[in-house]
């Protein structure tokens, strides 16, 4: 066990841990932040998603020891201090692309990182970005086109999607 200092959700934190347990385990369970899901534990699913250093990472895989002096965004941290929705999570919303709510959290923080590399994807580029997080229920058109909505809302302009809908 070791003490490690990070950035959890804009705020400094320090958790002592095994620096081998996965961060996932570690957000879950001793940081009590149950919005990052564990589905397979394998890096297949990206329920697990998270935002490290701005990239979105499974966080089944990271070992919390990796995560010192870094910064972490859970679901629980992307809306607004005074409780207002991250574009993304309005888009997902609004276009229901919802619906169990397992793979949202992860499928959201993905979101974020893809958008915040790819401001104006292609229909391409948003099939591909969303591939490793395995959603049972929506079919992915919602969750496409909920994607193309919190683009077009983070730029303020309509995208060069081009493609029409990815049905």
């Amino acid at each position: 066990m070791t003490e490690i200092a990070f950035i959890l959700n804009g705020r400094p934190v320090r958790v002592t841990a095994s620096p081998a347990q996965p961060v996932a385990e570690l957000l879950r369970e001793a940081l009590g932040l149950p919005g990052t899901k564990v589905g397979c534990g394998e890096g297949e699913c990206g329920a697990c998603t998270v935002l490290l250093d701005g990239e979105a990472v499974n966080s089944c895989l990271v070992p919390a020891g990796e995560i010192a002096g870094r910064a972490i965004v859970t679901i629980e941290g992307l809306e607004s201090p005074d409780g207002t929705l991250h574009p993304v999570q309005r888009a997902f919303v609004s276009v229901g692309a919802v619906q169990c709510g397992y793979c949202t959290p992860g499928m959201i923080l993905r979101t974020v990182g893809f958008l915040n590399r790819h401001p104006d994807p292609t229909d391409e580029e948003i099939r591909r970005a969303v591939e490793g997080n395995i959603c049972r229920c929506t079919g992915y058109v919602k969750i496409h086109d909920a994607i193309r909505s919190a683009a077009e809302a983070l730029s303020g302009v309509p995208s060069n999607g081009g493609e029409g809908a990815a049905r």
